[in-house]
């Protein structure tokens, strides 16, 4: 059921802030998860709030992720929350947060998905450079939402895990927040007792909605079908996957930002990975050369295994890695084949069982043969 936010007539912006201060005012939820600016203005960060004059300058649109919010969503609700909780996430942050709560890592009693239509994001310095450049990012994107389109501002690019993402719509919220194809306006869909608590008037979605939202996901395939091309031209071997990787320090930056790696006890944070003295004397003799630090590829390979079938590819992987490295297309590109022989879709719904966390006789029956 689609509603129209009261007072749209101001704006997109003006119209998400006051859902959220309805959310609180009507007791919906006791505190709101939204991104707000970061002092100095050049970044978003999420912010628990729990009074409404705070999100006078709310940003739930904006086109930038510093962080996957699916683990701060983790960490306020992990054990039970004290509190009724609205989280305001883009798309992959809602399938993250999904494949979190099946592997018990998200509590979701008392908290309301709010998800909102994606727009694309920048990395973080190229957003910074835009607004250090007095460009308003947010405001571009809205007027390229109200045209049906998403696209970054000329000459400048999404991040590569964006430009490939067919999955820019958020799914299985109790709220979500449509804005592409909407004519300029932001409408909620919700069930009926909670667009009734809410006091919003019911409408139609518009017609162009669909065609737009259909003709972007068609677009982002396209593309995701050439990157992931590219890449499996560029690896077809173990050599080529350890080329890829030859910049990789071992910083763990990847592991430590990607949703899905949640173990309190890593193992490459154990002795296990600390390997004494000795040890590099015996590779030595056996190969003659050792590279330092060690272990890179297999670093990436083990948690690829854990992973790859939750990877949700919202790229925070390459985002965060200093050298600019491609795991988050190795990730995808992995993911896409072992996803599809599961025949799962990570994030999709909580009724969707783990693959990895299930057993079944009869799976993968041309392995057994």
């Amino acid at each position: 059921m689609w509603a129209e936010i009261p007072g749209h007539e101001a704006g997109v912006l003006p119209a998400l802030r006051r859902l959220l201060a309805d959310l609180l005012q009507r007791g919906i939820v006791d505190a709101v998860l939204v991104p707000k600016p970061a002092p100095g203005g050049d970044n978003l960060v999420q912010t628990l709030v729990d009074r409404v004059e705070t999100l006078a300058d709310a940003d739930p649109v904006a086109p930038v992720m510093p962080v996957q919010s699916a683990r701060l969503v983790s960490s306020l609700t992990a054990g039970g929350a004290p509190y009724r909780l609205g989280a305001v996430l883009k798309a992959c942050e809602v399938r993250a947060t999904m494949e979190l709560a099946k592997l018990k890592q998200v509590d979701l009693a008392g908290v309301v998905l709010i998800g909102v239509d994606c727009l694309g994001t920048y990395e973080v310095n190229e957003y910074a450079g835009l607004v250090a450049q007095g460009v308003d990012p947010t405001a571009l994107a809205l007027v390229a939402a109200a045209a049906g389109q998403v696209a970054p501002l000329e000459g400048s690019a999404f991040r590569a895990a964006c430009q490939m993402c067919e999955k820019p719509f958020a799914e299985g919220c109790q709220l979500t927040v449509g804005i592409l194809g909407m004519g300029g306006r932001a409408l909620v869909a919700g069930s009926e007792d909670l667009i009734a608590a809410l006091g919003y008037p019911t409408v139609t979605v518009p017609a162009r909605r669909e065609e737009v939202t259909r003709a972007l996901v068609a677009e982002r395939a396209a593309v995701r079908d050439r990157m992931l091309g590219e890449w499996r031209a560029r690896v077809p071997d173990m050599s080529g996957l350890v080329a890829q990787f030859s910049r990789c320090i071992r910083c763990l930056n990847c592991m430590d930002n990607c949703p899905i790696c949640y173990c309190k006890e890593c193992v490459f944070r154990t002795a296990t990975f600390n390997h004494p003295p000795a040890q590099y004397q015996v590779w030595l003799r056996r190969k003659g050369a050792v590279r330092m630090p060690a272990d890179t590829v297999l670093f990436h390979l083990t948690r690829l295994n854990h992973m790859v079938a939750s990877c949700v590819g919202c790229g925070l992987c390459t985002s965060s890695c200093p050298n600019d490295l491609p795991v988050a297309i190795l990730f995808r590109a992995v993911g896409q084949e072992v996803q599809a022989v599961f025949g799962y879709e990570p994030g999709r719904s909580l009724e969707d069982e783990l693959p990895l966390a299930t057993f079944r006789e009869d799976e993968l029956p041309g392995v057994a043969r």
